[in-house]
């Protein structure tokens, strides 16, 4: 089923209908998923956590390679217009066709990627900073 809807809108109608058909919403593969992350992060000494926390906080915040290059496409493609305009419109306009449409592909992609790159990254650093403040507000005996 193809939805312009997101992800959390998506998870929320799967809860709704596994409910309905009276499954356990723990067996859910999206749930068992974040529960292994939970798990192994819990494992971790917390001064390990909170290194691996850095680490996640600098990839969620960090800009990352794909939309520098993103970015900078456009420039080298314009720096050499002229070369290849006459590369991609010496046999018709076949070639042209086919370089954009690959190049919109590839930026497309690109951008995906990036972008739910950065949401797992949000999803560990969230998981990380819950157990590191349930730790400290945990008393030890």
């Amino acid at each position: 089923m193809f939805s312009t809807r997101g992800d959390a809108h998506k998870l929320y109608l799967k809860l709704k209908v596994t409910t309905k058909n009276k499954q356990l919403l723990d067996e859910l593969d999206e749930l068992t998923e974040i529960e292994e992350i939970q798990t192994f992060y819990r494992s971790l000494k917390s001064s390990t956590l909170e290194k691996v926390y850095y680490r996640v906080l600098k990839e969620e915040k960090g800009m990352g390679m794909i939309p520098v290059l993103v970015s900078a496409g456009p420039w080298v493609l314009l720096l050499f217009s002229k070369q290849l305009q006459e590369f991609l419109f010496k046999d018709g306009n076949i070639p042209f066709f086919i370089f954009i449409t690959i190049y919109l592909l590839i930026l497309v992609v690109s951008i995906i990627l990036h972008f739910r790159e950065k949401a797992w990254a949000a999803i560990h650093s969230s998981i990380i900073k819950d157990i590191l403040h349930e730790r400290m507000n945990t008393p030890t005996t």
